[in-house]
């Protein structure tokens, strides 16, 4: 058996609201494109690949397409999802005995998970990843653009399936599914296609990990997948302290207040102890040296200078 894949990078991922097509967006340092073209290219099974991008994209695709250890093949994408399978599908459709279709923006395909998907799929002719819903599902009433949504019925959940990808067909049942179309209908995966086309389609177990990026939620929940050190959150810690004497005729400011007392905090500014000390905690942890580095008590501007204010200026001062 020999098995071709497609990867679905036809669109730009608007919704993400990135600027720029979120498959070129890095996840732990690597974009998402290459991961997801790397996870299938790693795979035993998968003989080689087309990847379906923007008509631009296509023009000047990004290098490392040509390194990747298999045949590649890249084609530009359609106006619809189905235009761009059916554009990657018919470099395929002669050489190989069944399709692996799987999304740009699902880097984290496990290997397990393709093999079980190719697997059902050539027992069955179609099949596809997905997950059980875990939450009460809901349908909604129809509604206008100014009417609330109301809730319609609620609908059993054990029947309800999270689709995902990859998805993979027989070379014919996706020849048969893809000329099923009737050209108009927006079929939002492959899968949609063969069940209209009347084919049965095999349900695999997904994988939580196998998350599709479309919010900028999605793509923090990626960075911290990818198990990158440079995308992790950096801790910082930083221990700060302050010293001052006592003596009759100063007031005593701590933390911005002046507390009622007979005696105060002796020093260059306000000897505010509390804020002096948080200032340096802070400048630790973004190693930044301490607050005498940024106004030393020899400087004629920090002479008498109140807490919040010290702090402020100290922290515009310490600006890279």
């Amino acid at each position: 058996m020999r098995v071709g894949a497609i990867i679905a990078a036809g669109g730009r991922g608007d919704r993400l609201g990135a600027g720029v097509p979120k498959q070129l967006l890095t996840v732990g340092g690597v974009q998402i494109l290459q991961r997801s073209v790397e996870c299938l290219a790693a795979h035993l099974r998968i003989d080689e690949i087309v990847v379906v991008l923007p008509a631009d994209l296509a023009a000047d695709p990004p290098p490392y397409l040509q390194h990747v250890g298999k045949p590649v093949t890249i084609v530009p994408g359609g106006a619809r999802r189905q235009d761009s399978v059916a554009n990657g599908f018919a470099v395929l459709r002669e050489r190989v005995d069944l399709v692996v279709i799987h999304d740009a923006a699902r880097p984290f395909a496990s290997p397990d998970l393709i093999t079980r998907t190719i697997d059902a799929a050539w027992e069955e002719g179609a099949a596809l990843a997905a997950l059980p819903a875990s939450d009460t599902i809901k349908l909604a009433r129809e509604a206008g653009p100014d009417d609330p949504l109301r809730v319609e019925r609620t609908v059993p959940r054990d029947r309800v399936f999270l689709a995902q990808t990859p998805q993979a067909f027989r070379t014919e049942v996706l020849a048969a599914a893809l000329a099923a179309n009737d050209g108009e209908a927006i079929a939002t995966d492959e899968a949609a296609l063969a069940e209209a086309a009347g084919y049965p389609v095999r349900l695999v177990a997904g994988e939580t990990t196998n998350l599709k990026i479309t919010t900028m939620t999605d793509l923090t929940m990626a960075q911290a997948l990818s198990g990158s050190p440079a995308a992790a959150p950096r801790l910082r810690i930083g221990i700060g302290y302050d010293l001052h004497t006592l003596a009759e005729g100063r007031p005593l400011v701590l933390g911005g207040v002046t507390v009622p007392f007979v005696k105060g905090l002796v020093g260059h500014s306000d000897a505010d102890v509390l804020s002096h000390a948080l200032t340096d905690a802070i400048l630790g942890a973004l190693a930044q040296g301490d607050i005498g580095r940024h106004f030393p008590d020899t400087a004629s501007r920090s002479r008498a200078m109140s807490g919040p204010c010290c702090e402020a200026r100290m922290a515009r001062a310490s600006r890279p």
